[in-house]
């Protein structure tokens, strides 16, 4: 197959190591990039469908890229959203020519995602999982080490199409790593902690690998962590790296809440967790999301939300309404949040966290920091991920991919100044 291709990602950052799995098998197939979707032979897009807000921008994005293609070029629907509603999908968007789930060809050559149920074939060679994918274009990459989940948590629907956690090889997650040439390595899944515990490895197979991934890279980055998993081995294991960023996946602090939400943890026992690892490594950042409005929330649950804000005093925080999904044990519960309610709180919660996290961004100036430049006058340090946290403003004159030393100067909202820094409209986020 000839021609070139476009290839639209949305959502998690899972969803952008697929994108780049499809963009190995597009080329093998001959195909090219494109310099826009409108110059290409073939557009893909891959879709979320976590939440209705990612369902429906998913939509919004596949008939805007339909409006603009090229006469003749295919239009092409994959990930979450064609996994879990593919046959739904085709009927509501004829613009559509194919809607190709897990398993299913983009052009030409099987991918899948998805765990076969018992009993069927095996897992194609061509698994997404498994797949090479280009070297990366940044000096940052992320490495997805595990596909699926094996919880239950009510309000997701994700298992259902993802499939049981089913994690890697490691020599195939470290050879990944060096092929993709990067500095710092972001390594992701549904439930990263619980990496290798489906292969009968061992409970904290997660430990030796970031341990292996850090011999090879300048930096070792983690996302999505389970409370109940985060160790005190494997706290020490991401100190060690230097880049003590803890993403931690709390969704609320109410315990009773939480039982509901068929979740671990209250807010006394994550405060104590952070302030244990602030004890250890005082610079550690940290980062959370939460469910605002999932049934049965009181007036008091989001008090206490309230209060542990305030409390723990974090980095980074996304707060989210909940979302009935179909399938879910959330979706038929009683105590549902009105709308506007849930909107009220939202605002008062993500009013209260851009007070904390300006502060603490304020607190920065004067400070000295480690950078990794990522773009023309945009870096980062330990305390920021790629593509979700403030960066740091840098003289355009630093070389993309170096590490340099800076001194923080000021502070604009999530972002750090520093000497030399273009402050120019280009730079607003």
């Amino acid at each position: 197959m000839t021609g070139s291709y476009w290839i639209e990602t949305l959502g998690c950052p899972k969803n952008q190591v697929d994108s780049d799995k499809l963009v190995g098998t597009m080329v093998a197939d001959g195909l090219v990039a494109a310099a826009s979707p409108d110059a290409a032979d073939v557009v893909v897009v891959n879709t979320c469908a976590f939440v209705e807000e990612a369902r429906q921008e998913s939509i919004d994005v596949i008939l805007g890229l339909d409006s603009v293609r090229a006469p003749g070029a295919r239009l092409v629907v994959t990930g979450c959203m064609a996994e879990r509603y593919g046959a739904e999908l085709a009927e509501a968007l004829p613009e559509v020519d194919a809607v190709s789930g897990f398993g299913q060809s983009i052009t030409g050559v099987p991918v899948s995602l998805s765990v076969k149920p018992a009993g069927a074939a095996p897992v194609p060679a061509f698994d997404l999982l498994n797949l090479p994918r280009p070297r990366s274009e940044s000096p940052w990459a992320y490495v997805k080490v595990a596909e699926g989940c094996d919880r239950a948590c009510g309000f997701c629907a994700i298992p259902s199409f993802r499939g049981k956690q089913r994690s890697r090889a490691v020599g195939d997650i470290l050879a990944e790593v060096e092929q993709l040439g990067a500095r710092e390595i972001v390594l992701v899944a549904q439930d990263l902690a619980a990496f290798g515990r489906d292969q009968g490895v061992g409970e904290r197979a997660i430990v030796p690998l970031v341990e292996q991934v850090a011999q090879l890279v300048d930096r070792v980055r983690l996302l999505y962590l389970y409370p109940s998993d985060l160790t005190d081995g494997l706290i020490d294991a991401i100190c060690a790296t230097g880049v003590p960023y803890f993403d931690l996946s709390l969704q609320h602090v109410s315990g009773p809440l939480l039982r509901r939400m068929r979740r671990w943890g209250d807010g006394g026992r994550f405060l104590d967790r952070i302030a244990d690892i602030r004890r250890r490594e005082p610079d550690a950042a940290f980062r959370s999301n939460f469910i605002v409005g999932y049934p049965g929330e009181t007036e008091a649950d989001h008090d206490q939300l309230l209060a542990f804000v305030e409390q723990a005093q974090l980095d980074w925080c996304g707060f989210f309404s909940f979302s009935r999904e179909d399938g879910t044990y959330a979706a038929d519960l009683d105590g549902v949040v009105p709308e506007g309610l849930m909107m009220e709180r939202l605002a008062e919660l993500r009013e209260l966290q851009d007070a904390i996290t300006w502060a603490r961004r304020d607190s920065l100036i004067g400070s000295t920091v480690e950078v990794l430049v990522d773009a023309p006058g945009r870096g980062r340090s330990h305390r920021e991920a790629p593509e979700i946290d403030g960066v740091v403003l840098l003289d355009p004159a630093l070389d993309v991919g170096s590490f340099a030393t800076v001194e923080i100067l000021d502070a604009l909202g999530p972002d750090l100044v520093t000497a030399g820094a273009s402050l120019g409209d280009d730079d607003d986020e």
